[in-house]
């Protein structure tokens, strides 16, 4: 039964592929550069990792991101080879066994790397909105390591579904790739579609929902601390926390990935969609191409935001801040703590909050209890 519901499924493409003879000149060029420029640059991005500060290894955001990277690498390792040898030999697709496993890459890998995408804008939400929760829960690098086990374990049944009957594979018009028949009118892959299809936005709006909310919750923190700068220490010190170079650095790596997954992700689930309403071939292969330069961007991302180069940022910030300033760093806390600039301590407190002091509003002035408070926290 199943052998005819796969013939029968590419078998208006048996005519097309008839007629098109083996190309291994242009055609093939795009998949192999793909494939060698996904698998390149997360082998460079996993290094970077891996040689990374001790307290970025035990964190579990950037165990994510690592997981993140070595999802991509499987994904690129073991699907590009079969596009590419399916350029080269147009049958090889038209086995079943492998058109089934094909698809199977090809929805978990795209599910898995939105949820790895979700799971780490919940752990910046956590962290930075619900601080208590996130300590309270134990979320660090075996926390992580335990939800990419569940996510992996999780998708892998999920996605092997179709291969037992729950939907059907078929080769697609183009007879480049195999994914679910999204058009069956039975009601089981019918149902397997949608619920595919629903998982995958609901990991989509998850994620931007969760993005919206961390850069929302920083911009209050900032408006806080701007407008009563000298009554609300507390903010002061957790906003001097969360803008430090490697929260920064967490932040802008998840912005920047979330914005390329959910860009080439978001085309195939509008797809899985539409496809119940109306076919449209070419439609389905950039959406599918769309989402095959994910693991190509991705790894750049880790590469180019490293934390060296935002404490350069950061200290180009602050060192433009200081040249501003009305009068030197060394001026301001003499005048603010005279008694105390002997003591080596308090200089190195005064020099960690000198990106705050720079920021107080001209119009405020200090007390001589809130001088000496200032000097001795």
């Amino acid at each position: 039964m199943e052998s005819q519901n796969f013939t029968h499924g590419s078998g208006s493409v048996n005519k097309s592929l008839s007629q098109r003879p083996t190309v291994i000149g242009t055609e093939i060029a795009l998949p192999i550069f793909m494939f060698v420029g996904g698998a390149f640059g997360n082998l460079i991005a996993i290094i970077v990792l891996s040689v990374s500060r001790q307290e970025r290894k035990s964190s579990a955001f950037f165990t994510l991101v690592c997981g993140l990277a070595v999802t991509d690498l499987l994904g690129t390792c073991l699907a590009s080879p079969l596009t590419i040898a399916n350029y080269l030999d147009n049958h090889v697709l038209m086995d079943m066994h492998v058109c089934e496993f094909h698809s199977f890459l090809l929805l978990f890998f795209s599910l898995t790397g939105l949820s790895i995408i979700c799971t780490m804008a919940a752990e910046r939400y956590l962290a930075i909105c619900c601080p208590y929760t996130h300590q309270r829960w134990g979320v660090d690098r075996r926390f992580a390591q335990k939800f990419l086990l569940f996510i992996y374990l999780s998708h892998i049944l999920f996605c092997c579904l179709p291969m037992i009957g729950m939907a059907e594979s078929e080769l697609q018009p183009s007879g480049t790739w195999c994914f679910i028949d999204w058009r069956s009118q039975d009601i089981v892959a019918t149902a397997y579609s949608v619920l595919y299809g629903v998982v995958s936005l609901l990991l989509i709006l998850g994620t931007i929902v969760l993005n919206f909310a961390v850069c929302g919750a920083l911009l209050l923190m900032r408006r806080r601390t701007v407008q009563r700068p000298v009554t609300r220490a507390s903010v002061r010190q957790r906003w001097r926390a969360l803008s430090s170079a490697a929260e920064t650095q967490m932040i802008a790596v998840l912005v920047m990935t979330s914005v390329v997954v959910l860009a080439c992700s978001a085309p195939l689930v509008v797809r899985v969609f539409a496809n119940r309403l109306k076919s449209n071939h070419k439609a389905d292969l950039a959406a599918i191409r769309t989402a095959s330069v994910n693991p190509i961007l991705d790894p750049w991302i880790y590469i180019l935001l490293r934390r060296s180069l935002f404490r350069r940022l950061l200290s180009l910030t602050r060192r433009g801040s200081s040249t501003r300033s009305n009068s030197p760093p060394s001026t301001q806390m003499t005048l603010l703590c005279p008694d105390n600039m002997m003591d080596s301590h308090v200089f190195t407190q005064l020099m960690c909050n000198a990106n705050i002091i720079t920021q107080l509003p001209a119009t405020v002035k200090f007390t001589s209890q809130d001088t000496k408070g200032l000097c001795h926290t």
